[in-house]
């Protein structure tokens, strides 16, 4: 079984990077292969991390600052696949304006080779 500090340390990772706009960490959390997928709040379904890498370095470029915490709700690992759904609590500065948001979102890990990737991330934005 594994243990869920591992799964929580690439989740971390791949919030430490999203912050620090940082493409090369966020391309050592994700799962290279054809089959990942991503949906940002408001975006459609990206798939594959050629055209996901490409997402994440749009919204790199169009955001000044971004801060992001989250609270975890719920944690589940079977065999090869695990998830997370958490809040996303987000911070960001866009073209000068501070603008904060929560989302729900779900990450899910597989394992391969003996560590965890990212292989799917879909975040929705919570209506207040």
């Amino acid at each position: 079984m594994t243990d869920h500090s591992e799964l929580f340390a690439i989740n971390t990772a791949f919030y430490r990077a999203f912050e620090k706009k940082d493409i090369k960490t966020m391309s050592s959390v994700w799962s290279q292969g054809t089959g990942s997928i991503c949906v940002h709040p408001g975006w459609d379904v990206l798939r594959g991390w050629k055209d996901i890498s490409k997402s994440w370095e749009k919204i790199f470029q169009n955001t000044a600052y971004i801060e992001i915490n989250t609270d975890i709700h719920s944690t589940e690992i079977r065999e090869n696949i695990a998830y997370i759904v958490l809040t996303e609590n987000v911070m960001q500065v866009v073209n000068g304006k501070k603008m904060e948001a929560k989302s729900l979102a779900t990450n899910v890990f597989e394992l391969l080779g003996g560590k965890w990737y990212l292989v799917h991330h879909h975040a929705s934005p919570v209506v207040r």
